[in-house]
């Protein structure tokens, strides 16, 4: 529709047609509106049933809720009206009629169940609240992509079908490939670290991850988007202070550019973007503060690793994001390096939100003999690997980089109560259409 005007620029003196969702139609006898929905809000239609034909007045007032439909007409202004203006009708073309009985209610007048909601997400995201979730979601994307590009990175896109997981284990789905087995990749670290030793030098990726995992929490996702990081020539610090900096970015763009979006979520007076530096803890600080909240059952000791309870607790006394820095290298991944003056403690850290982790990283290990102990010592074949290790024989700088969970990072950031609601159409054990 060429001549199409969204709502919310029909003013008074204007003659337009506007297209969109029938929200609501009210009858209150001698006059009746509809109220008509479209990406950028609503707009009532005013018929006053004795001046206007009889046809006209059937076709917008009989329609079915959710209905596509045309409004011709001349806007008016009008006090009463929810927006300030109505449009007085010349004609109502009903583009597609929806069936009367809907499996929700997009209105949001009747509440419906999470699961009922992701099967129907079309219809969900017609509510303004949900929509706003996915317009947030898009600002934190594209925040993150400038702020990489500020950082000098260049955006790359790593292979989602690979010969070998990225860290061993079992958390793998398996594929046919040409009759060879082959695999969903977890993560695009080792190729980002490739990436690393090639003229690129520091890069980032946005994509899909997918992990077999078997949780059915609300944290929890098998199919994910990663942000991921990687720098040449950059510490483990150095990598926090660039993971700071995307998720500061991240709130600001938001914070900036997503008032209406904030207002149909209610969080408009408590949204606050991070102010200052992230408190750095060590591992063993952390465990220190853990335990003397009291709150856990078992006192922590030096190599296990922080439960859900744990981070709960850990994140109240903090009350911040914060990093926690020098995991023991038992837990971590073999391709963490370790302090050059203490092998037990490595250089890996996480991102903490006070309700969950959001990210994990650290300096690699780029000397290719430390690297081969490394999968050894994990009980991982390097032969399977060595499209990746053998690499690491031709002139691999020192790197760091991290992976940062990008539906945890909008869950934490607008306090949703489930992954889920951040995932236009989720994949966990359960649920695998549509």
């Amino acid at each position: 529709m060429d001549d199409r005007t969204y709502t919310a620029d029909a003013d008074p003196g204007d003659s337009v047609t506007v297209a969109g969702w029938v929200h609501e139609v009210r009858d209150l006898g001698g006059i009746a509106f509809l109220i008509l929905r479209d990406t950028t809000g609503k707009i009532q239609v005013k018929f006053e049933k004795d001046e206007m034909d009889d046809d006209l007045v059937e076709a917008g007032t009989e329609v079915q809720r959710e209905s596509v439909v045309a409004v011709t007409g001349d806007v008016e202004e009008e006090e009463r009206a929810p927006t300030g203006v109505e449009i007085v009708p010349e004609s109502v073309d009903i583009v597609a009629e929806a069936d009367p009985e809907l499996p929700l209610d997009p209105s949001g007048k009747v509440d419906a169940e999470l699961p009922t909601r992701l099967d129907n997400r079309t219809l969900d995201l017609r509510k303004d609240e949900v929509k706003a979730i996915f317009e947030i979601r898009a600002e934190v994307l594209r925040s993150v992509r400038e702020q990489f590009r500020e950082l000098g990175c260049t955006e790359i896109n790593t292979p989602k079908i690979v010969a070998t997981g990225t860290e061993g284990g079992t958390e793998l789905f398996p594929i046919t490939y040409f009759g060879r087995e082959a695999f969903m990749n977890q993560s695009p670290q080792l190729f980002k670290q490739l990436m690393v030793g090639s003229g690129l030098e520091r890069v980032f990726e946005i994509g899909p991850i997918f992990r077999a995992e078997e949780h059915n929490t609300p944290r929890h996702l098998n199919e994910a988007t990663s942000i991921d990081f990687e720098s040449a020539f950059y510490d483990h610090t150095e990598a926090m202070d660039a993971c700071e900096a995307v998720v500061k970015a991240a709130y600001e763009g938001v914070a900036e550019n997503c008032q209406e979006q904030l207002d149909a979520l209610d969080l408009t007076d408590e949204f606050e973007a991070p102010a200052g530096d992230f408190p750095r803890l060590t591992y063993e600080e952390a465990l220190e503060r853990v335990n003397a909240t009291g709150e856990l059952d078992e006192v922590l000791v030096w190599g296990d690793d922080l439960s859900t309870e744990a981070e709960h607790a850990l994140g109240e006394e903090v009350g911040e994001h914060y990093f926690i820095t020098d995991w023991p290298s038992e837990i971590k991944p073999f391709y963490i390096k370790d302090h050059d003056d203490d092998e037990e403690v490595s250089t890996g850290f996480d991102m903490m939100h006070p309700s969950m982790e959001l990210v994990s990283g650290g300096q690699r290990e780029h000397r290719y003999d430390r690297l081969v102990e490394g999968f050894e010592q994990q009980g991982l074949d390097p032969e399977a690997f060595e499209y990746y290790t053998k690499m690491f024989k031709y002139g691999m700088p020192p790197h760091a980089g991290w992976g940062l969970g990008g539906e945890r990072l909008v869950m934490t950031m607008l306090g949703l109560g489930n992954i889920r609601e951040a995932v236009l159409f989720p994949r966990d054990r359960q649920r695998l259409s549509p």
